[in-house]
């Protein structure tokens, strides 16, 4: 069995991608209309995929609060200033719990938390 990718409901598509793409790093797909009231996009190659879903009927997403996607980068540092710099708020950290990992959390658009991780 192979992982395929994580599917995201969102409240925008547009402010969404924009935070997957300019942010995260993740090559758009494919977009398209599925119905008058659904579209559909997917991002990222390899082994890092995501779908995101906006259907205009739901008012309103719920993100669970312990939930969190997670995305290795190179450098915390240069992903806290990236972050900072594009007026995203800093959800919690830096950590580093042991010598070998760095790690700190946003929130997306939907307020899902997602966790850049630095392995040094």
């Amino acid at each position: 069995m192979k992982f395929c990718w994580s599917t995201l409901t969102v409240n925008n598509m547009d402010e969404s991608l924009k935070f997957y793409q300019d942010v995260v790093g993740l090559a758009l797909n494919k977009r398209y209309q599925a119905g008058p009231v659904v579209e559909i996009a997917f991002l990222g190659d390899g082994e890092t995929k995501i779908e995101l879903i906006c259907n205009k009927s739901i008012k309103e997403v719920n993100v669970d609060k312990d939930i969190s996607l997670g995305f290795e980068v190179s450098s915390v540092d240069d992903m806290i200033e990236l972050v900072t710099n594009r007026g995203i708020a800093i959800h919690s950290g830096p950590f580093q719990p042991t010598p070998q990992i760095k790690f700190f959390f946003v929130t997306d658009p939907n307020g899902l938390k997602i966790q850049f991780v630095e392995n040094i």
